[in-house]
């Protein structure tokens, strides 16, 4: 009988009963209530009038309650084809005017009840009006079922359309209390976005999801939270951008100006439920906030929310760990290893070390030299519990263990130690390049350390293995290359790997190589090509600041990118001094100079530089005092103690043991430096010690014929 049903008047071969009977006898058989059996339970005073006017109106809408029932029954039995057709006979677009008006009509405040407060004879009831919602709502799912979700989209449209026309404000809290009309809101609410998600329309989703949340709709603290995550998920990772209509950007200037952001707004909303306990803790909150404040750079709040999370979510070490990479993800580095500390301190030495904490704590020790002893020992116990277990967790392990040898070799006072330290160095990182066969970084750090112990030839085949590995694609790469090249005298070739490195590289790796260009091209005796690379240098800098000032709301990481800008700009200056100074353009070094000290003025080696400047002029005192200021704000900075030694050189003999102790200072400090080896020799040939003297000349000629035009590090 069901499947005949398609259009709207049907032939019985026998009389046919009425509406009502056939909606009872089918409601009862689901195992269901029928509404005369729910009206008897709820006889009551206050509600007379409503049942009346209900009675009043049976024959005109029980034909669509009875298909709203039965198919209810096909849908519950999973006939979803069968409890289609009987959806489709019900006409809702021409009963939802009238829906609407039962809604408003039932929702009113009541008063005490008159006479004259009855209701319309054609009123729907309250529970007409839930039993149709509810068929649509089925509809919906049944189509749903079937894979047919746009038109499932549109009818659960309907529900929504037919409430929110009635209920233009949102529903309040006394509504829905005696009749299913919120609940089936709710879930056509929260069904709609998902299915223009499967229908792939996802700007259609974000409107359905916007609509469930501008508008109080008595949704319970956890359904709304839903709603709202799941928004900022589609948000986020939907690829589409759908920004906030007009009628939504109420908060002027500080209205979300993209997804990213309105995504934010919506999670740090939940967090903060989370926080008060208006909700339960959900992870995907947290895994949702930690995506999108990660790539807008903005760990320091994510930090703070991390700090807020209710304790007993997170056991002590993840907590610290998490905030370690937050901290660290922001730069700063010392309170990230402040954090892991307790990670590996006696508070935790019951519980099962962990093991990620280590790892990191490793990695940030090993980009800093202060630091190279505490990273050997986070490397050690990383080794320790990998046991040989985990290939790529050893190799990680290995690498970060070399490189912090090598840093620690080079802040080493004692000989022993630092031949020791970097021995060690070498044999962790090539344990690492065999267990992390695949990992280029491994290769690079072996590159970079056996440049600095001057392993030239073993540096240019791991540097080339690097190349090769990211194909020729990394800025660092191509830059060590050109440097152990200069260390072999082959300048032209880097001059050339250089060029080469310009067309690939990103703009900030292009302001890098031009530098290193130019270096090259003064240690090739060409100042002029120098000096006209630097003005493209600086004008590159100039243009890309003009950019900035337009984009003044720039992110974190742009405004570090223009820190790091305007440093090189300053070095690029100090550079321009340096050569004036060897033609003998005093205006111009002075120029040039005044440049560099208006972005930093305590630089030591702007300080150094002016120095230098002085020294050329032979003003010998001045050139000490600058000299003196330059070691004031950096004591270990070489080329200062190197200079003023020679300065002291030329005042005479009584100042030989000054400008000796300060040499062999230098030398301490950065064994490499050829031209305090060289000092060193020429104050022992003063002093008459000839065969030292031939000892520090030979180590000067060797250092030199080794040093690269720039640092390697």
């Amino acid at each position: 009988m069901l499947c005949a049903c398609s259009g709207e008047q049907f032939k019985f071969e026998e009389p046919p009963q009425s509406p009502e009977s056939l909606a009872t006898r089918d409601f009862s058989a689901s195992g269901l209530s029928s509404r005369t059996v729910d009206w008897e339970s709820k006889f009551e005073d206050a509600q007379v009038d409503e049942v009346e006017s209900t009675l009043k109106e049976a024959l005109s809408l029980n034909y669509e309650e009875a298909r709203a029932l039965l198919g209810r029954l096909e849908y519950q039995r999973g006939n979803y084809d069968a409890a289609l057709q009987v959806f489709q006979g019900i006409d809702i677009r021409g009963l939802s005017p009238r829906m609407a008006r039962a809604i408003v009509e039932r929702t009113r405040p009541r008063r005490p009840r008159a006479k004259a407060d009855n209701a319309a004879p054609g009123m729907m009831s309250m529970h007409s009006v839930s039993l149709l919602l509810e068929a649509v709502l089925l509809k919906a799912k049944s189509l749903e079922e079937l894979g047919r979700y746009i038109e499932a989209a549109k009818e659960c449209k309907i529900i929504l359309d037919t409430v929110e026309s009635a209920l233009p404000n949102g529903i309040s809290e006394g509504i829905g209390e005696d009749c299913k009309l919120q609940d089936m809101f709710h879930k056509a609410l929260e069904l709609l976005p998902y299915l223009w998600t499967k229908a792939g329309f996802l700007d259609e989703a974000i409107s359905a999801y916007r609509r469930a949340l501008v508008k109080p709709w008595n949704l319970d603290p956890q359904r709304l939270a839903g709603v709202q995550k799941d928004l900022a998920a589609t948000l986020l990772y939907g690829g589409v951008e759908a920004s906030l209509p007009p009628l939504l950007q109420a908060w002027g200037p500080i209205t979300p100006k993209n997804n990213t952001e309105e995504a934010i707004l919506l999670l740090l909303i939940l967090m903060r439920k989370v926080a008060f306990w208006e909700i339960k803790w959900d992870p995907e909150i947290m895994d949702h906030l930690t995506y999108a404040l990660s790539i807008t750079d903005q760990m320091e709040l994510l930090a703070d929310h991390v700090e807020q999370v209710l304790p007993g979510i997170y056991n002590r070490a993840e907590r610290w760990y998490f905030l370690a990479l937050c901290y660290s993800a922001a730069g700063q580095n010392e309170t990230a290893l402040n954090l892991l500390r307790k990670v590996s301190g006696c508070s935790e030495a019951k519980h099962k070390p962990h093991f990620p904490s280590f790892l990191l704590g490793a990695k940030l020790c090993s980009q800093d030299p202060n630091h190279a002893h505490q990273g050997i020992n986070f490397a050690r116990k990383v080794i320790d519990l990998a046991d040989d277990q985990n290939e790529h967790f050893m190799g990680q392990a290995h690498k970060f263990l070399g490189i912090c040898y090598g840093n620690a070799a080079r802040v080493s006072a004692l000989d022993s130690d630092r031949n020791l330290f970097q021995k060690e160095s070498l044999n962790s990182l090539k344990h690492a390049a065999l267990n992390g066969k695949e990992d280029p970084e491994v290769m690079f750090s072996l590159g970079l350390e056996n440049a600095l112990q001057r392993n030239l030839e073993i540096a240019f085949d791991n540097t080339m293995m690097y190349s090769d590995m990211v194909a020729g694609s990394s800025g660092k790469g191509l830059r060590l290359l050109a440097l152990v090249l200069s260390a072999e005298q082959r300048l032209n070739d880097a001059e050339t790997i250089v060029d080469f490195a310009l067309d690939e590289a990103g703009i900030m790796d292009q302001l890098e190589l031009l530098r290193l260009k130019s270096v090259l091209q003064i240690a090739q005796e060409q100042p002029k090509q120098a000096i006209e690379t630097y003005r493209i240098l600086l004008a590159l800098i100039q243009g890309q600041r003009e950019l900035q000032v337009k984009n003044f709301d720039q992110p974190k990481y742009l405004v570090s990118k223009a820190l790091a800008e305007r440093k090189l700009e300053m070095t690029a200056w100090q550079d321009l001094a340096s050569i004036y100074t060897k033609l003998g353009s005093w205006p111009d070094a002075e120029i040039c100079m005044d440049k560099a000290k208006s972005i930093e003025f305590y630089s030591p080696r702007s300080w150094h530089t002016t120095g230098m400047l002085c020294e050329a002029q032979s003003l010998y005192k001045e050139a000490l005092v600058s000299f003196s200021v330059s070691l004031s704000i950096e004591p270990d900075h070489v080329p200062s103690i190197v200079s003023m030694a020679e300065v002291l050189m030329k005042l005479g003999s009584q100042q030989l043991p000054m400008a000796r102790s300060l040499l062999m200072n230098a030398v301490r400090l950065d064994p490499t430096n050829h031209q305090a080896w060289l000092n060193l020799g020429l104050i022992s040939k003063m002093e008459g010690s000839l065969q030292q003297a031939a000892d520090y000349f030979q180590a000067a000629y060797e250092l030199k014929l080794s040093a690269p035009v720039q640092s390697f590090t």
